[in-house]
């Protein structure tokens, strides 16, 4: 994101227009015309930087961050010079700010489900709430906590960075470091133990099992029984193994390898929306809690 040059003359522009905004409001020659046309682009200015930021997958509790910062600073000139406009301005703006920075960086985060691979347990258009506090506090995607919770579990719904492309991706936990997963035969094997699975429905080649493995229960949807090759993946330190709940259609650690602990952003733990495509009305029939 901040490789982006696009992103970065969008955020040289906002800083530039609020520090040309303060010095007018403090000199007192800030006219209505001017006024209007720092705002405009500073409006253009500011979309242009979230475009970039989606464009780029980029972290959008970084630019909160910065918001807040800004924010508080406005406030700190206008307590600093006794002018009322700043005061109330940067007041005005910094609680708002600063208050879905926290919400969104410590507590929970909005997330899409983008891909099929978590099948049926989630789908394409799902909107779900990412507890960020379940394996500790941290500011970036990426990074070892500042504040330690508890470790990444097995069965956990996990949202994480992965090591081939800085995008979040949400997956199935299936291995802890020092395990062995092994799978064959459209079956998984944790340290030589079986996972246990039960048929729930076999619809064509759509096939529907409930796993069990050390208190975890899931459903996972298979492609058919057809004999797969032996993989087994040994896994290293501070390393964890993911796969998708729709085993036959999702890139995972079978693909793309383990997942550093320090890359886990959380938990996906509730779906509060369905919006499948632009031309579809948002659905709530598929709100609760995610297994």
């Amino acid at each position: 994101m901040f490789k982006d040059p696009v992103f970065i003359l969008a955020l040289v522009g906002v800083i530039f227009l609020i520090a040309l905004w303060i010095s007018k409001v403090l000199h007192e020659t800030l006219t209505n015309q001017a006024q209007q046309i720092i705002y405009s682009l500073g409006f253009l200015f500011a979309l242009l930087g979230i475009y970039r930021i989606f464009v780029n997958a980029g972290d959008l509790g970084i630019i909160l961050f910065l918001g807040s910062i800004i924010c508080l600073l406005i406030l700190i000139v206008g307590i600093y010079k006794n002018n009322n406009l700043l005061k109330v301005t940067g007041r005005g703006w910094f609680i708002p700010v600063f208050f879905i920075f926290v919400l969104r960086t410590f507590i929970y985060e909005p997330y899409q489900i983008p891909s099929g691979s978590m099948i049926p347990g989630l789908i394409v258009g799902d909107f779900i709430l990412v507890n960020k506090h379940s394996y500790g506090l941290k500011m970036n995607r990426i990074g070892k906590p500042f504040f330690s919770a508890s470790d990444p579990d097995y069965g956990d719904v996990v949202v994480f960075v992965p090591p081939h492309k800085n995008v979040p991706y949400i997956k199935r936990l299936i291995g802890k470091p020092g395990d062995i997963v092994r799978y064959e035969n459209k079956k998984l094997f944790v340290n030589g133990e079986p996972v246990e699975q039960k048929l729930i429905s076999h619809n064509s080649d759509k096939i529907l099992l409930e796993e069990t493995f050390k208190g975890s229960i899931r459903t996972i949807r298979l492609q058919g029984l057809s004999s797969s090759y032996p993989e087994e993946f040994s896994i290293p330190e501070n390393h964890y193994f993911v796969m998708g709940d729709n085993r036959d259609n999702s890139s995972d650690s079978r693909v793309w390898g383990f997942v550093p602990r320090e890359n886990f952003m959380g938990t996906g733990d509730l779906i509060w929306m369905t919006w499948e495509c632009w031309t579809c009305l948002p659905s709530f029939t598929r709100t609760g809690f995610i297994n």
